[in-house]
C-alpha cells in the first residue's frame, strides 16, 4: 500500500518533511559524492553580503542558480557549489556607521579604526542565519558549511597575489586624475560602481557671461549645470572647426538699457538670444583661440598668479558639440575628466576650491564649509548682483549618485591607484565574444558597449574595511613595492607579527625594509575596491596559487553563472576584467542575466511605497516549490517578474496542483486495488496498451527530449511551460479519458496496463521535474519508489536525469491526437454557443478541413463530446447558410427611394439558393415595385451563418458542426446522464469515500425503486 495522499494544495508541511529527510540523510553531500570523478561542470556563486536581509530578488537568483546545477548533477556532472560571503566594502561600513551613530571618516577616526574594523567584521554576519535559513528553505543546495569569505587571510592573500601579477605586467599605476568621488564616504569610486547609481534629476542650470578683455561690452556666453564649479574656472573651450558669431542684443540682463555683444556658436545664437539677435561678425572657433576674458569670481586670481601659469583664455577641443548650450564650455580642470585632459593639454594651473567632504574651501569667501550643491543658489545670486547672469532654468539631466549612500557624486581631481584596463580593451571585447549571454543581446549590447568605452579601473578606496592595497613606499628613496604574499611580506619585514591580520590598522603597523636603500617602507593608506574582491573569487576561494592549483584551474572558466542585470556593471565586469588581465580568457562560458522583481502592479518594491513582498511570508503560506515555479514559468528570467502571493498561488495551482491531484488519483485507486508496481515488473504491458497509453508515453518522451534540450541551453521558461502543457494533457486528457479503466471490478489486463503506465509516467516525471520543484518531486518519489522498488536510490536527487526513448516517440500519433484535442475544443465551444450541456447526447459531428481519424481516435471524439457519429467532409457546403444585407454605398445611389423596401426584400432572401445564383450568374434579380434590379456581390453584405440544425465553430482551416436536433431517445439518454451526475455530486457533498457503497432511492411519480450500488 502506498502512503495515503491528501489532495489538498497545502505543500508547506510536505516540504518541511522533505527538508528533514534531506538533512537527516545528508542528501546534498551524497549527491556530490555520487558524481565525484565525473566530468566537471563549473558553477560560480556570486557572493551576497549578509549584513542585509534577503529579499525577493535574492530568491529569484538563488532558485535559478539552484536549478541548473541540480540538472547538471542529474546528468552525471560533478558540480562544485561552494557558497561565499562578500564581506568588505562601503555597504558594510555604512551599515556600521549608521548603527554606531557615526557620520563620516572624521568620526570613524575618533571612534577608533581598530574598534570600527571589529564592528565591521561582526556586522557582516548579522543576517547570516536568515540567509542560510532562506537558502535551505527554498531548496538552494550549496556547500554553506565551508564557504569562501572575502575577509579571511587566505582569500586576501590570493587577491594580493593577483595584484602582484598585474603590477608585474606594468598595468597598475598611481595617478592624479579626476575620478568619481563620494564626498559623504570620502572615497573614489570605479566607473562600474558609478554606472549603478545614475538617475534623472531636475536642477538649476544657468547661462552666464564672461567679459572679454580686448573688447568693451563684449562677452562670451556660457551654459552650465554645475554653478559650483564656476569659481574654479580657468579657461573657456570652443570647437575649432565650428562657426561662431558676434551678435548684438537689446538690453542688459538686469533690464537696463544697452546693446551688449556676445560671442556664441552660430548654430545656437537664436536659440540662446532669440530671433531679434543681430549677427555682426562670423568666424571659426580657431579664430578665437588665445583671447582672454575676466574671471567671474575673484577667488582664484591670486592662486593663478602664484602658479606662474597662464589662465582665463580661450582653448579648443573637438569634444565641444553644438547639441545644447552655447558652443562654449567653461573648463575647471579639477572637476571633470575632459576638463582635466584639456587642462593638461594647455598647461593650465589647478584650482580645487572644494574640500574632500564636498564643501567649498576657505578661498571661496562667504561659502566656506557649504556643500557644493547647496552653494549653487548663493553663487548664482552673486552673478545676478554683478549683472553676469543671463538666465537660469531647471534642467532635467542624468547625474550619478553614490550607489551605497545616495549622495550626489562629484568628479574630483585626486591621487588614486588604477589598473590600466584601456590597454586591454581589445582583449576584453574578444573574450566577451566567446561568452554565451542569455539573452544574447546583452553581450554585444549592454555589456559590450560598456567594454568599448572602458576606462582605467580605479581600484583604491580611501576607506577602512577592505583588502589592504599591498603597496609599500620607502620613506627615504620613495621606491614602491607591491607585496604578493604573506611570506614575502614577512621576509621583508622586521616587525611583522606571526599571526598578522590583513586589515587596517594592523597591517599599517607592518613596515618593510627597502630593497634599494634599506630604508623603512610604509604601506600606502588605501584599501581596494570591494568589487575586485568578489571578482577574484574563481581562484581566491581555493587560496590559489598557494594551494589547490590543479583543482582551481580545472574549474576555470565557469560553465555557468547567473545574477541580476545590475551585475553587468558589477560582478560580471569584475570577473571578466580580472580573468582577462590575469589569464587572458573569459571568466565564464554562459551567463544568464536576470531581470528585476517587481510588485503585482509592475512597480519596483520599496519601503517608501509600502509594496515590499516578504519572501518569508510567501514561503510560509505557499511553499518553496510554488515560489520557484512562479519564477520559472511566469516569464523569461531576464524580464522583470511581478511577484505577489496571488501570482505564486496561481502558478502553484496551474502546475503543482494539477500534477499532485493526478498523483493523488493514482494512489487512491492503486490502494483500493492493492496495486504494487513491483508485482508487475514482468507484466507484458506493451501487448495491452491502448492508443491513449501509446500517445501519453510518446508525449512523455517527447517532453523529456524537449526539456533536456532546453535545460542544456538554459532556456528555463520554455522547459517549464512544456512541463505545464504535458501535465495538463496527462491530467485533463489522459487520466480523464482513462478513468473508467480504474473503476472496473477486476484486475484485468487493461486495468493493470492503466496502472503500470500511469505509475511509470508519474515516477519518470519526478525525475524530470526534480530540478524545478525538488520538494514535490521528492515527496512523490519517496512514496512511489524509494524503499519499494529494488535497487533504486533513496532520493530522486540521487537519480540520473531520464533519457528520451526514441522508439516510444510516435510523432504521427501525437499530431493526430492533437487533432482530436482540437476537435474536442471546437465541439465544446459549439455546444456552449448552442447552450447544449455535454451530458445531452447529439447525433453527429461533421468535420471539414481535417484528414479522417482512425476509428480508435474517432471513438475518443465521440465519447468526449457525447456524439453518436463523427463524419469527415471535404467541403462545408451543407453546414453553412448565408444572410444578406444591402451595401448602402452602392445601392443608395442606384435605388434611391426604393431602398427601404429593397432592404426588407434582401434580408428575406433564401441564403443558400441566393448564394448559388450569385456564384452561377454573377448577379441576382430583385424586383422592387415595378423595377427589377440586377445585384452583384458588390451590392450585398454577406454574412456566413450555420445551416439550420447545426452549431458551427472553426479554427484556422478546421471547421466543425454539431447536429443540434434532439430525438426522444437522445433526450431520455441525456436525462439518465443528468441523474448519474446528480448522484455523484450528492456522494461528494455527503463526504463518501470512493470505496463506500451506497443505497440509492429513486422516486418517479407514484413509483419508488431501490437501487443497490
Amino acid at each position: 500500500m502506498y502512503e495515503k495522499v491528501d489532495s489538498g494544495l497545502d505543500f508547506v508541511p510536505r516540504e518541511e518533511r522533505v527538508l528533514a529527510f534531506w538533512k537527516d540523510q545528508d542528501i546534498f553531500n551524497k549527491s556530490m559524492k555520487n558524481r565525484e570523478g565525473g566530468p566537471i561542470y563549473s558553477f560560480f556563486d556570486g557572493p551576497p553580503t549578509a549584513n542585509g536581509m534577503p529579499h525577493a530578488g535574492h530568491v529569484l537568483t538563488r532558485v535559478i542558480k539552484d536549478l541548473i546545477p541540480r540538472y547538471r548533477t542529474m546528468k552525471g556532472y560533478y558540480v562544485p557549489r561552494k557558497a561565499g560571503w562578500d564581506t568588505h566594502g562601503l555597504p558594510v561600513e555604512l551599515e556600521v556607521e549608521k548603527r554606531l551613530g557615526l557620520d563620516g571618516k572624521d568620526q570613524i577616526e575618533a571612534y577608533g579604526v581598530e574598534a570600527f574594523i571589529k564592528e565591521c567584521k561582526e556586522s557582516v554576519w548579522k543576517y547570516k542565519g536568515e540567509w542560510e535559513e532562506m537558502s535551505e528553505r527554498i531548496g538552494f543546495w550549496a556547500d554553506m558549511e565551508h564557504p569562501y569569505i572575502t575577509y579571511e587571510n587566505d582569500y586576501i592573500e590570493s587577491v594580493w597575489w593577483s595584484l602582484k601579477q598585474i603590477w608585474d605586467k606594468g598595468l597598475i599605476y598611481q595617478g592624479h586624475k579626476v575620478v568619481p568621488y563620494c564626498p559623504r564616504c570620502g572615497t573614489s569610486l570605479s566607473s562600474h560602481e558609478v554606472a549603478q547609481g545614475y538617475r534623472d534629476i531636475k536642477e538649476r542650470s544657468v547661462y552666464v557671461r564672461f567679459r572679454a578683455k580686448d573688447q568693451p561690452d563684449t562677452y562670451f556666453a556660457v551654459w552650465t549645470t554645475t554653478p559650483w564649479t564656476l569659481p574654479s574656472n580657468l579657461a573657456l573651450c570652443v570647437n575649432a572647426n565650428e562657426h561662431y558669431v558676434l551678435c548684438e542684443v537689446d538690453g542688459e540682463p538686469d533690464g537696463s538699457a544697452g546693446k551688449p555683444r556676445y560671442i556664441v556658436a552660430k548654430a545656437l545664437c537664436h536659440q540662446v538670444f532669440g530671433p531679434d539677435a543681430r549677427i555682426l561678425e562670423t568666424c571659426l572657433g580657431s579664430d578665437l583661440l588665445g583671447r582672454e576674458y575676466e574671471p567671474l569670481y575673484p577667488f582664484g586670481i591670486e592662486t593663478v598668479k602664484q602658479s606662474g601659469k597662464r589662465a582665463y583664455y580661450v582653448v579648443a577641443d573637438p569634444y565641444v558639440t553644438l547639441t545644447d548650450g552655447t558652443g562654449i564650455v567653461h573648463i575647471a580642470p579639477a572637476f571633470g575628466e575632459d576638463d582635466a585632459r584639456i587642462g593638461r593639454a594647455n598647461d593650465l594651473p589647478l584650482i580645487q576650491f572644494v574640500a574632500e567632504d564636498g564643501t567649498m574651501t576657505d578661498e571661496v569667501e562667504g561659502f566656506a564649509g557649504v556643500f557644493v550643491k547647496d552653494a549653487d543658489d548663493g553663487l548664482v545670486e552673486l552673478l545676478r548682483e554683478w549683472n553676469l547672469l543671463l538666465s537660469e532654468d531647471m534642467t532635467e539631466h542624468t547625474y550619478p549618485f553614490c550607489w551605497r549612500c545616495d549622495t550626489p557624486l562629484i568628479y574630483y581631481a585626486r591621487t588614486a591607484w588604477f589598473i590600466e584596463m584601456t590597454k586591454l580593451r581589445d582583449r576584453l571585447l574578444e573574450n566577451n565574444a566567446r561568452i554565451n549571454w542569455i539573452p544574447a543581446h546583452i553581450g554585444p549590447g549592454r555589456f559590450g558597449h560598456f567594454l568599448e568605452s572602458v576606462i582605467d579601473w580605479c581600484i583604491s578606496r580611501e576607506r577602512y574595511w577592505g583588502t589592504p592595497l599591498p603597496v609599500w613606499q620607502c620613506d627615504s628613496c620613495g621606491k614602491l613595492h607591491m607585496v604578493g604574499s604573506i611570506a614575502e611580506m614577512k621576509a621583508m619585514s622586521p616587525d611583522c607579527p606571526g599571526d598578522i591580520e590583513l586589515h587596517k590598522p594592523m597591517i599599517d603597523q607592518v613596515h618593510l625594509t627597502c630593497p634599494s636603500c634599506s630604508g623603512v617602507m610604509t604601506r600606502v593608506p588605501e584599501v581596494i575596491d570591494g568589487w575586485y574582491d568578489s571578482g577574484a573569487m574563481p581562484y581566491a576561494q581555493y587560496h590559489y596559487p598557494f594551494e589547490n592549483q590543479e583543482l582551481t584551474r580545472e574549474r576555470m572558466p565557469a560553465d555557468f553563472i547567473s545574477e541580476a542585470i545590475d551585475q553587468t556593471r558589477g560582478w560580471f565586469y569584475s570577473l571578466h576584467a580580472i580573468s582577462t588581465v590575469l589569464f587572458d580568457e573569459e571568466a565564464y562560458k554562459t551567463c544568464l542575466v536576470l531581470g528585476h522583481v517587481l510588485d503585482k502592479d509592475g512597480i519596483k518594491m520599496s519601503k517608501h511605497l509600502g509594496n515590499i513582498v516578504e519572501p518569508g511570508h510567501i514561503l510560509d503560506v505557499e511553499g518553496a516549490d510554488a515560489m520557484r515555479w512562479m519564477f520559472y514559468s511566469g516569464s523569461q528570467p531576464w524580464l522583470s517578474a511581478r511577484f505577489s502571493e496571488d501570482s505564486v498561488n496561481e502558478a502553484k495551482r496551474r502546475f503543482m496542483g494539477t500534477f499532485w491531484n493526478t498523483y493523488a488519483f493514482f494512489v487512491l485507486y492503486a490502494n483500493i486495488d492493492r496495486f504494487d508496481r513491483v508485482e508487475y515488473q514482468d507484466f507484458p504491458v506493451g501487448e495491452f496498451k491502448t492508443v491513449m497509453d501509446r500517445w501519453i508515453e510518446s508525449r512523455l518522451h517527447s517532453l523529456i527530449k524537449e526539456v533536456d534540450h532546453r535545460l542544456e541551453i538554459c532556456d528555463i521558461t520554455t522547459a517549464a511551460r512544456a512541463l505545464e502543457a504535458f501535465v495538463e494533457d496527462l491530467s485533463n486528457w489522459y487520466v480523464r479519458r482513462s478513468r473508467e479503466r480504474y473503476w472496473g471490478p477486476d484486475m484485468d489486463t487493461d486495468k493493470i496496463t492503466a496502472y503500470v503506465v500511469l505509475h511509470d509516467i508519474l515516477v519518470t516525471m519526478t525525475l524530470v521535474i526534480a530540478p524545478f520543484t525538488p520538494f514535490m518531486a521528492e515527496a512523490v518519489y519517496r512514496n512511489l519508489v524509494a524503499g519499494r522498488i529494488p535497487n533504486r536510490p533513496e532520493s530522486v536527487h540521487l537519480c540520473d536525469y531520464p533519457l528520451a526513448d526514441e522508439e516510444k516517440i510516435d510523432k504521427a500519433l501525437e499530431d493526430h491526437m492533437q487533432g482530436v484535442l482540437e476537435l474536442a475544443s471546437l465541439g465544446r465551444a459549439a455546444r456552449n454557443n448552442a447552450q447544449l450541456k455535454i451530458r445531452q447526447p447529439l447525433s453527429e459531428l461533421v468535420v471539414v478541413g481535417m484528414e479522417p481519424l482512425s476509428e480508435e481516435l474517432s471513438a475518443l471524439v465521440r465519447d468526449e463530446l457525447n456524439i453518436k457519429k463523427v463524419k469527415f467532409e471535404e467541403d462545408d457546403g451543407s453546414l453553412i447558410d448565408y444572410r444578406f444585407k444591402p451595401q448602402l454605398r452602392t445601392l443608395g445611389r442606384l435605388m434611391g427611394s426604393d431602398l427601404p423596401q429593397a432592404r426588407s426584400l434582401i434580408e428575406a432572401l433564401p441564403g443558400r439558393a441566393t448564394m448559388d445564383e450569385l456564384e452561377q450568374n454573377g448577379q441576382i434579380k430583385l424586383a422592387v415595385g415595378d423595377t427589377v434590379y440586377g445585384l452583384t456581390a458588390d451590392d450585398l453584405l454577406v454574412e456566413e451563418i450555420p445551416a439550420k440544425g447545426y452549431a458551427v465553430e472553426s479554427a484556422g482551416s478546421v471547421k466543425v458542426a454539431l447536429a443540434t436536433g434532439l430525438t426522444r431517445d437522445l433526450i431520455e439518454e441525456g436525462f439518465v446522464r443528468e441523474i448519474v451526475s446528480k448522484i455523484q455530486t450528492m456522494r461528494r457533498s455527503s463526504g463518501f469515500e470512493v470505496t463506500d457503497r451506497i443505497r440509492l432511492y429513486v422516486a418517479r411519480g407514484q413509483q419508488d425503486a431501490v437501487i443497490d450500488g
